[in-house]
């Protein structure tokens, strides 16, 4: 498994809204600037996450992105698997009719307890935890946007 440049991005941009919590709407190329997204990529992987209901947007020229959670209440998992779909690590554990070996291969029940384990992984690490770890990587510089105060 392999995360895509949008669940990469997706991250970005969640991660910058929980850092940013305290704020009601941020836009879209403050998002961009601040977390190396293209801004048009970011738009649509916005939509994507919106339409799984991790954040919300609002149109117009006050418009912008905002979480539609609380921080803590997300988790790593679900931005993943808003933007990538449900993780599987092999064709047989997605589509187990698929293989003919399922039920003598030694090596399916390592598939099924890796894919638990990473899921697991990131289902327990939440948005909020991210945030605050971040901050605490960017203090002194200028890793938190352009309009965010350091502190």
């Amino acid at each position: 498994m392999r995360l895509t440049r949008a669940g990469e991005y997706a991250i970005r941009c969640v991660l910058y809204l929980a850092m940013h919590q305290d704020r009601t709407l941020i836009g879209r190329k403050e998002i961009a600037e601040a977390m190396d997204i293209p801004a048009q990529f970011l738009g649509k992987v916005a939509q994507q996450l919106a339409k799984a209901g991790v954040i919300s947007i609002r149109q117009g020229s006050l418009g912008g992105y905002e979480l539609a959670r609380r921080p803590q209440d997300i988790t790593l998992l679900a931005v993943i698997e808003a933007i990538d779909g449900e993780i599987f690590l092999n064709d047989c554990i997605q589509r187990p009719g698929s293989c003919d070996r399922q039920a003598i291969c030694s090596v399916h029940n390592v598939w099924d307890t890796a894919r638990r384990q990473l899921r697991d992984t990131l289902g327990s690490t939440t948005l909020a935890e991210l945030a605050a770890l971040e901050k605490c990587a960017c203090r002194g510089q200028s890793c938190e946007g352009p309009r965010a105060s350091n502190g």
